[in-house]
């Protein structure tokens, strides 16, 4: 039995985990249930899988849930707070870890389980957006089993031999395919009136309001060159974007020779989660098998970076100083979460992000440790929330 611990149990990723574990439950037991606020889908989810440990981040709500799981006889160990995220993560009894908390908070957990050598499914890009250098050699240290579960990166994996010390003499260069959001044919004139429901009604995926809305500004895509960079050990040239709006081809290796590998699959993100779970081995996922005859088509164009301006970020802060991809994470964050309050327009997330950049300019010592990096985090949030306020005065 493999022992799974899931950070982030309650959102999109960690559902679909537990729909693909439901599915071998004489592979796999649940050991560990993490969740930032949704207290009654936890409670649901331990009443049905009886983890060892719970978390969430409040110690009243944990005393509450812990309360009520006794009652229904489950002995289930309810946590609270940032460092019980780590302790489950790098549990001696954990075999495997879902990194599925979203944005910079599934940063230190990630790492727990990185230099406690576990098998690590990597759905937090910001661990590596944020953790760069540092956070693979974490990996490398502690001797994890990196996987990667966005099913862009997943599909460049699942093209690439088990040989990582093969990769560098076999790849020219990678495409990491994208949707394009929900705005790819809108006029960008309009985008000053955009809502959040219309930025979060993504046309393939059901996800969260975050990285729903960084998929319509592009931003979940310039986040996802910087973590490419980082799995594949290439430079930032080596990474590149196409726009998929059917998104059955989930990304594509051109090797040296110009051959290209690609892996298919209908979008569903149990068909990366599963093979995370069961690499080298390959076991159900759910997901519905496609049906080429069916397909009118599969197009591809180029991303128009004036239509999302924001990807081009990804890029400048990749050859800019250690530290200025921390810096477009937080700033992101900060103005996606204004946006989504109503703070701010749609159009002025990528004015935020690029103010912030200008404003904060990382030094040498900024990416030495975790430690700096988490200060610059914070710093960068600090100047993004002006930044957020003085443009909310103008609107």
């Amino acid at each position: 039995m493999m022992r799974v611990c899931i950070l982030g149990s309650t959102g999109s990723i960690g559902t679909s985990t537990l729909d693909v574990l439901a599915r071998h439950r004489e592979r796999y037991e649940v050991f560990a249930l993490t969740a930032h606020g949704r207290v009654d889908t936890l409670r649901e989810q331990c009443l049905a899988w009886n983890p060892r440990f719970a978390v969430l981040p409040d110690a009243g709500a944990a005393r509450m849930l812990a309360r009520d799981l006794a009652r229904a006889g489950l002995r289930t160990d309810v946590l609270a707070g940032a460092g019980a995220l780590a302790e489950v993560a790098a549990h001696p009894e954990v075999d495997a870890v879902m990194a599925a908390i979203v944005g910079a908070a599934g940063l230190v957990p990630c790492l727990a389980a990185a230099r406690a050598g576990k098998r690590l499914l990597l759905a937090n890009k910001e661990a590596l957006v944020v953790g760069g250098a540092l956070f693979m050699q974490a990996v490398r240290e502690g001797g994890a089993l990196l996987l990667p579960i966005d099913s862009e990166h997943s599909a460049i994996f699942q093209c690439l031999s088990e040989d990582r010390s093969t990769w560098a003499r076999r790849i020219d260069h990678i495409l990491l395919t994208s949707s394009g959001g929900p705005f790819r044919t809108c006029d960008p004139a309009r985008f000053r009136d955009v809502t959040p429901d219309m930025a979060c009604a993504h046309p393939n995926f059901a996800m969260g309001r975050k990285i729903s809305v960084d998929s319509a500004t592009m931003m979940n895509k310039a986040l996802e060159v910087i973590e490419a960079r980082w799995l594949f050990d290439l430079e930032p040239e080596q990474v590149r974007v196409l726009i998929h709006p059917q998104q059955i081809v989930h990304s594509m290796v051109v090797c040296r020779d110009n051959s290209v590998l690609a892996q298919l699959g209908t979008p569903d993100m149990r068909v990366p989660i599963a093979y995370g779970l069961s690499f080298p081995e390959r076991i159900e996922s759910g997901a519905a098998p496609i049906d080429f005859a069916a397909l009118a088509a599969l197009s591809f164009e180029a991303p128009d970076h004036g239509r999302y301006p924001g990807l081009r970020l990804a890029w400048e802060t990749l050859r800019a100083p250690a530290g200025s991809t921390t810096v477009l994470n937080a700033a992101n964050e900060v103005a996606v979460a204004g946006f989504l309050g109503g703070a701010i327009r749609f159009d002025q997330i990528h004015a935020v992000n690029a103010s912030v950049l200008a404003a904060v300019l990382p030094d040498t010592g900024s990416a030495a440790s975790i430690e700096a990096l988490l200060a610059l985090d914070d710093e960068v949030r600090q100047v993004a929330a002006q930044q957020v306020r003085e443009l909310g005065r103008q609107c």
